[in-house]
């Protein structure tokens, strides 16, 4: 898409697409250069296949991945759908004869732009790269062992996602609360083929890296999502220890009395242990079960 001097600072309103590639930084210097040939031909081919001309949109180089904006005489709609489809189509067919297969985090926005002879710029594009760098993206990649994941924004979703459409299925989105450097977001995640994803409610407190695999899905970036607060309420898996040491400063002797504290809490015990009341041992807790109010015999 050429740039028009006469539009410098004059913000319009386009889709903003953010493409990263997975773990870029594990790559050597000689293997770079084919990872960016594979990513250019995955996504020039996608829109080509979509319909969409090379010249209709505006591309940025990242190193490891790729900036574009599309104008709005395109259907959002089309590149959600269509072009999403062709994207994941390619990317397989690339990754078949790869021993390690190259994952892409695709993010979407919808926002005022700016133009000028050097790029675009706004906070549309600084949102859409944070979704597609949020660690929810990263650890969903890993955890799914997917080769694509999908981020939209929270207005994108509500205005076009939610109504559906041809290769647009909103029910196999699933938001998530992202702390980002701008403060708070919603975004909603989406892996290509699969039902919607099960984003766990990961708090900035939560020790999973971005890219462990083996943690849940979330990291310092990610808040609870509003669509499981019962789930949020749950205690960490440090609470036991927790619990005990405030009974053992209040001379309760944890015992869960009738004291001013009230119903004991309720936990997850990480190992085997014995539960105690008034010095009169319960029932024994095994792993990952979750004890509740237990009657006293007393």
């Amino acid at each position: 898409m050429e740039y028009d001097a006469l539009d410098a600072g004059e913000a319009r309103y386009e889709l903003v697409i953010s493409v990263d590639a997975r773990r870029s930084g594990q790559y050597s210097d000689a293997d770079k250069p084919r990872m960016r040939e594979r990513i250019y031909r995955v996504l020039e081919t996608a829109f080509a296949q979509a319909g969409v001309g090379r010249g209709a949109v505006h591309t940025e180089d990242r190193g490891d991945g790729v900036l574009v904006s599309v104008p709005g005489r395109i259907a959002v709609t089309r590149l959600l759908g269509l072009w999403m489809v062709e994207v994941h189509e390619n990317l397989r067919e690339e990754n078949r004869s790869l021993l390690v297969p190259l994952g892409l985090r695709v993010a979407m926005h919808v926002g005022p732009v700016r133009h000028d002879s050097r790029g675009i710029s706004g906070r549309a594009v600084d949102l859409t790269c944070r979704l597609a760098d949020s660690s929810v993206a990263r650890q969903l990649l890993d955890r799914e062992r997917a080769d694509l994941v999908l981020v939209v924004s929270d207005s994108l979703y509500v205005d076009v996602v939610s109504a559906g459409g041809k290769f647009i299925e909103p029910e196999r989105f699933s938001p998530a609360r992202l702390a980002l450097k701008e403060g708070e977001a919603s975004a909603w995640f989406h892996l290509p083929g699969r039902p919607a994803p099960d984003i766990g409610p990961a708090g900035p407190e939560d020790p999973a890296a971005p890219d462990d695999p083996s943690g849940p899905v979330g990291g310092p970036d990610t808040a609870p999502s509003a669509a499981a607060p019962a789930a949020a309420a749950t205690p960490s898996a440090a609470a036991p220890e927790r619990a005990r040491d405030e009974d053992d400063e209040e001379g309760d002797g944890g015992d869960g009395g009738d004291g001013d504290r009230g119903a004991p809490a309720r936990y997850t015990a990480q190992g085997d242990l014995s539960v105690h009341q008034h010095n009169v041992y319960q029932q024994p807790v095994h792993i990952g079960r979750v004890t509740g109010d237990s009657p006293r015999k007393d």
